[in-house]
């Protein structure tokens, strides 16, 4: 059975989904919305520290998304290298 896996398709995969998480963040921040989320994810953690969303930035919410998605890339793109070496 062969487990290999392809690490351009792996690599593509996880940094979309990295870079998707981010968008969905960048689209709270713009909404207004983010500041909730966190004030009861702290809560709900159990958690107190000065958290505050600052205002919605476009080109920090640009920068956000594309380094995320190149990070996520690169590390599927190593996560299938190493699986593929585990299972030669």
């Amino acid at each position: 059975m062969n487990h290999h896996i392809d690490p351009a398709k792996t690599g593509l995969a996880v940094g979309k989904v990295v870079g998707g998480i981010h968008l969905v963040w960048s689209l709270f921040v713009a909404l207004g919305w983010a500041q909730a989320i966190v004030d009861f994810s702290m809560w709900a953690h159990m958690v107190s520290a000065p958290v505050v969303i600052k205002e919605f930035e476009i080109s920090a919410a640009i920068t956000l998304i594309v380094v995320t998605s190149i990070i996520g890339c690169i590390v599927g793109y190593v996560f299938a290298l190493l699986w593929n070496r585990m299972h030669a």
